[in-house]
């Protein structure tokens, strides 16, 4: 039987996991003919099917209030907790009219309940979820025990509540086999992971008229060597490797291009890097301005391109992160049939890396031997094919939608009864 399902999250807007992996739910869902609507703070799902209510978006000023005293010591003035308070009521309220607006059979939490950036909506949706027993699966992709920030604390009573609750009317999904053990461990709460994925059954289209320029737009010549670094400038991307990589390839044809910009923990990595890159004699580029969520043009009638776009063109792909929830870049570069160097973070270790992929693996930092196997491969195309085929067989094997069918429907029977 078909059900309403009501995503709920402070954010459904870009390409951040959270987004990302739940338009995949949805999508799989739909075609068991579930129905998904949407409540959140922000949104770029269709309006008529979404519930935005900006209290609910994490940067929203009086959470940014709020959050601001609870983060840096571990004493609460009476005022703060007055001001949680409020603002989880009327969260409260908006999502007893989401669900009643929509008729919604199943909720399904999108991190609100792991990670702490919005402690009254975390609040709100455990007391909603106790007070009316409605049925959830709550998808958990970052928990607070795993960020640094969220380590002093004045709301200790609030993250054991709702951080998650352990409700029986809800069933916990992690991301990977740490936070299963780390959620049984902590809270006591029976979990099951459901890896991030990709559409694997239906192989990406081929590049089109739009795309067709994309390495001309960026300056490349069609001999030069694209290598993908498609991520944010943060420091824990360990983007240093990539430029350490192409110094070492030693072939002026190499080209470093980051797709994303910096900004969201400061600009001093971005200048760091961009130094680094200068005395290695790196050429990287930094494409952010030319890189956006939708095609479209910008202010001087330049195309802007989907990160889809870029991985079409791309000959490599560099992905050193030295820590990953999952990876969802992994998993798109195997998708587009993209030779890859990983670093071996620790979820790679342990979840992925024991699936059977031919990927080049390095263990925190880029070495001669790592360099002399990436010239092999940009140079050598059988080679380069044979890798990039069978990565793409294993990661259906694993990491395709039926993976999410199975499960949800599974899911659903055991807390509706059908």
């Amino acid at each position: 039987m078909s059900k309403n399902i009501g995503f709920v999250s402070t954010r459904f807007a870009g390409q951040d996991g959270v987004s990302l992996e739940s338009a995949k739910w949805a999508e799989v869902l739909w075609q068991d003919r579930h129905v998904s609507f949407w409540y959140s703070g922000q949104s770029d799902r269709n309006p008529d099917i979404s519930h935005v209510v900006p209290e609910a978006f994490f940067g929203f000023s009086e959470n940014q209030w709020i959050n601001e005293r609870i983060w840096k010591g571990d004493v609460r003035d009476r005022f703060v907790t007055e001001r949680i308070r409020a603002l989880s009521d009327y969260i409260k309220s908006t999502l007893y009219r989401f669900v009643e607006k929509f008729d919604i059979d199943i909720l399904v939490p999108q991190n609100c309940l792991a990670i702490p950036m919005h402690i009254p909506l975390g609040i709100a949706l455990t007391e909603f979820l106790s007070e009316t027993r409605m049925p959830a699966i709550a998808h958990h992709h970052d928990f607070y025990w795993e960020r640094t920030r969220f380590s002093v604390n004045c709301i200790p009573e609030y993250l054991d509540m709702s951080f998650p609750p352990k409700l029986s009317n809800m069933r916990d999904v992690v991301i990977n086999q740490e936070a299963q053990e780390q959620l049984a461990l902590r809270k006591g709460s029976a979990s099951l992971v459901i890896p991030n994925v990709f559409d694997f059954e239906n192989p990406p289209e081929q590049v089109d008229e739009y795309a067709s320029d994309v390495r001309k737009e960026l300056g490349l010549s069609e001999d030069d060597f694209f290598i993908l670094q498609p991520t944010r400038v943060v420091p824990r991307k360990g983007i240093e490797q990539a430029i350490k990589l192409v110094s070492l390839l030693k072939d002026p044809r190499c080209k470093l291009v980051i797709s994303h910009e910096a900004g969201d923990e400061g600009y001093e990595y971005l200048g760091m890097l961009e130094q680094l890159a200068k005395e290695e004699g790196v050429d990287m580029r930094i494409v952010a301005d030319r890189v956006g969520e939708v095609r479209q043009r910008d202010s001087e009638g330049r195309k802007v391109y989907t990160l889809w776009d870029l991985y079409h063109h791309a000959d490599f792909v560099t992905y050193p992160s030295t820590y990953e929830g999952f990876g969802n870049a992994l998993l798109e570069a195997i998708y587009f049939r993209k030779p890859v160097l990983i670093n071996r973070y620790s979820i790679f270790v342990r979840d992925i890396e024991p699936k059977g992929f031919r990927l080049l693996t390095m263990d925190g930092f880029v070495t001669p031997t790592i360099a002399r196997q990436v010239r092999q491969i940009l140079t050598d195309r059988d080679l380069c094919e044979e890798i990039v085929n069978h990565n793409y067989e294993v990661a259906r094997q694993f990491y395709s939608y039926s993976t999410i069918r199975s499960n949800l429907r599974a899911f659903i029977a055991d807390l509706t009864g059908y």
